[in-house]
């Protein structure tokens, strides 16, 4: 009998040993998860940080890589550059003479450059060509004016390695007049003979920011 009471005692302290060294074995194992998760989060925070400051740098270049580009039309070319919602509008100085739809080769050198620009930074943007006529003619004809200028600027960009799809080219004929009445060999005549791009994209935000930057 006695020697079944120390057996059980033996049996109780080995059960309660054994449930002290699970207890602290499971208090160690939530100890180090815990070091590890924390380890883990910090881990992950200086991960997040690098990220977001790769990004931030990414977009800094960017956006100077678009100020130098808008400022090259700018002064270089005398391009007139607005931006709003969902549309930034380049009035390019591509001109055309009395009667006529060809591109002049002094023009060339500023269609080259916007072609760079755009491809550069409004890739797979739908670009429209809007073609202008001066007031001499009639409607009809100066309609069909405009539209061939039009096609002859599209025609030039597509060299340059534009998708068809995302150029399109219009005609307006003689409206919104730059010089109004000025027409054939008068002056400020070849201003209403001209082309103008509008490019739609989502990116208007990015155009602004570099437009207002110092």
């Amino acid at each position: 009998m006695q020697k079944f009471r120390f057996v059980a005692l033996a049996a109780v302290a080995a059960t309660t040993l054994s449930a002290c060294a699970t207890k602290g074995f499971v208090r160690r194992g939530l100890d180090e998860q815990r070091v590890a998760l924390s380890q883990e989060r910090i881990a992950g925070d200086s991960a997040t940080r690098a990220e977001l400051a790769a990004t931030s740098a990414a977009i800094r270049a960017e956006l100077a890589s678009l100020r130098t580009d808008l400022g090259a039309l700018r002064t270089e070319f005398g391009t007139k550059i607005s931006a709003m919602e969902g549309q930034v509008t380049f009035a390019m100085p591509v001109h055309f003479e009395f009667d006529a739809s060809s591109v002049r080769q002094q023009d060339e050198a500023a269609l080259a450059k916007f072609a760079q620009v755009a491809q550069a930074h409004y890739k797979g943007a739908l670009i429209t060509v809007e073609g202008f006529a001066d007031p001499a003619g009639g409607e009809a004809y100066n309609l069909r004016l405009s539209r061939n200028r039009a096609d002859a600027v599209r025609d030039f960009l597509l060299t340059k390695g534009f998708d068809a799809g995302n150029i399109r080219a219009v005609g307006y004929g003689k409206a919104r007049l730059v010089r109004p009445g000025a027409e054939k060999g008068e002056a400020g005549a070849e201003l209403n003979r001209r082309v103008t791009f509008v490019i739609e994209t989502a990116s208007t935000t990015s155009t602004v920011a570099a437009l207002s930057m110092p």
